[in-house]
Parts: C-alpha cells; structure tokens; sequence
C-alpha cells in the first residue's frame, strides 16, 4: 500500500507513476468491500469539511457517500453559508476547519484557492475541481479504463472538444500511468501550455499529443473521451459551439477509433452536443460506471490521505 497519509491532493501530477496505481488498487479494493458488505471504517471518528463554490451532483454526493461508507461525518458548505461570502480569505478559513475537521475538500474556480486553503490548512486539502485541474474525476476514469481494459500501460486515450481542466488532469493522468493521450481540439481551445509541457516531461513528447483533427486524435484509440463545450463560469455562445461541432462525439468519429475502444464522459452531459445519444447510451459507453467510481476512488483517495 502507498503511503501517502496527511498530504494534499490538488493535482493528479502530486502523485507519482506508483502512488497512482496504489490508489488506484485501494479504489478497487473498497469497491469490492463494499459490494461485500465489509468495508473498513477509517474515518470513524473523523469529520470530512467539503466546500463547493460551484454548483455540484456527482462530486458532492460521491464525497458525502464514500465518507459515510467509511464511517465518518461530512459537513457540506457553500461561500453563501461561510465568512468566506463576507470576504474572510481562504487562507483563513483553512486554519480555523483544520481545528475541527480531519480533512477538507474544495470545488472552486480559480485554482490559485485550493493552493492557498492548503497552504493555509493543517489537514490534507483535496481538489475536488477548479478551473484547472479535476483529478478526483481522472482517478475514477483511469479506474474505470483499467476495469474495462484490464491494464492502462500502452493504451491511447483520446480527447476530443474543449481543453478543459478535465483535459489538463487526463493528460497528466496517462502520462503517470503510460499511456498515451491525444486531444483533438479547435485552435484556440488546446489544453493549458504549461500542463501539457509537464505531461510530456512525464511521458516523452511523443506520447503527448495536440491536434486540431478530431479524427486524428482519435484514430486506433483504446478509450473515447469527451466533456461540455461550455463550462462553469464559461460565456454560452454560438461562436463556441461553431468551432467545436466537428468535434462531436457521435457514431462515426467512434468508428475512427480502435474497433473495441470505450466511449467517456465525466457528466453532466449535453446530449446532441459534445456526444450523441447513440454513443452515450450504446454498448461501447462506460460513462455510469465513471460515474459510480467517483465514490470508489474518493473513498480511497480519502482513506489513505486522512483514515486513522
């Protein structure tokens, strides 16, 4: 088992090529003990602060069940609710959740937050998504490739639409487990520079790719993956939806990837959009277990960072 006990989580590049496959391997491992009924209860005893800045399902319902399924207590805010909407700084914050809690987990916008909470904090802090980074949301999908595909090592992910934090912690993600990632995406909305650098400091460059083609990005791909064109905070606008169109993740473009390869979305989705219904609800798609693996890969993650 890895240890990896009182650090923070903000990026997936915090974690080493090892220490990802061990939370990956303590993910598994929860979710075979809770399909069993035995599950550990390491956070018995200790409280788990969550902070959303930003509207959340999948995120706050995943961390509050896989605390409660490690037997401790979860205290869920948002700014309205905390001196943080009074403009009390984060930092400030921090220090006084670390008197009372065992862990805190933030979904903001600016990562610059999540970097001063745990600057500021006395408890491992975990990105639970900033404009960024998502890597709790690239735990559960390496999870998931890896459930479906048996090994991650040597196979190519594919990302298609916008390069968003999504795309930034997928590249960093299969850049620690060796696989190649490759993101089709119009000019103009590549994933960040400096991420993409790093992964191919990881990887080697040649296993880190960015093309404008979505049909180049996915050719002979093993796993198909996509995310809304417009993000939290994000201007809705034609112009927007003009340049990602060819980019859609429909039936065809999945045809163009490896005749096997798996269809990914980290929800929520909107269907005719970034993905057809046909391959959202076809046989190809894993987007629902992503969804239940946000759990397993949290409890884990939280488990090791904070469990007694």
């Amino acid at each position: 088992m890895v240890n990896i006990k009182g650090r923070d989580f903000l990026s997936i590049g915090d974690l080493n090529g090892n220490e990802l496959s061990g939370v990956l391997d303590a993910a598994c491992a929860f979710k075979r003990s809770l399909q069993e009924g035995d599950t550990v209860r390491s956070l018995s005893g200790r409280v788990v602060a969550l902070i959303f800045q930003k509207p959340s399902t999948r995120t706050r319902v995943s961390f509050e069940a896989a605390i409660y399924h490690l037997g401790g207590g979860s205290i869920t805010m948002n700014a309205s609710e905390l001196q943080l909407g009074r403009g009390e700084t984060i930092g400030d914050t921090g220090r006084v959740l670390s008197r009372y809690v065992q862990a805190i987990a933030l979904r903001t916008f600016g990562h610059n937050e999540v970097e001063e909470l745990a600057e500021a904090a006395d408890v491992p802090v975990v990105n639970a998504l900033t404009d960024l980074e998502h890597p709790c949301q690239v735990l559960a999908d390496l999870m998931t490739v890896r459930e479906h595909k048996g090994v991650l090592a040597g196979l190519h992910l594919a990302y298609v639409g916008d390069g968003n934090n999504v795309a930034n912690s997928l590249a960093l993600g299969c850049a620690l487990a060796g696989m190649r990632f490759s993101a089709g995406c119009p000019e103009g909305y590549e994933p960040d520079a400096e991420i993409i650098a790093r992964a191919r400091g990881l990887a080697g460059g040649d296993r880190i790719r960015i093309v404008h083609d979505a049909r180049e990005a996915v050719s002979g791909a093993q796993v198909v993956y996509t995310d809304v064109w417009t993000s939290m905070g994000q201007k809705d606008d034609h112009r927007r939806k003009r340049d990602l169109e060819p980019f859609r993740l429909d039936g065809d473009l999945l045809a163009a990837a490896d005749p096997e390869a798996i269809a990914m979305h980290c929800l929520p989705a909107h269907r005719g959009e970034e993905i057809s219904g046909e391959v959202m609800d076809g046989p190809r798609s894993v987007i629902w277990d992503q969804a239940e693996n946000r759990m397993h890969a949290q409890a884990a993650l939280l488990d090791l960072l904070a469990g007694g």
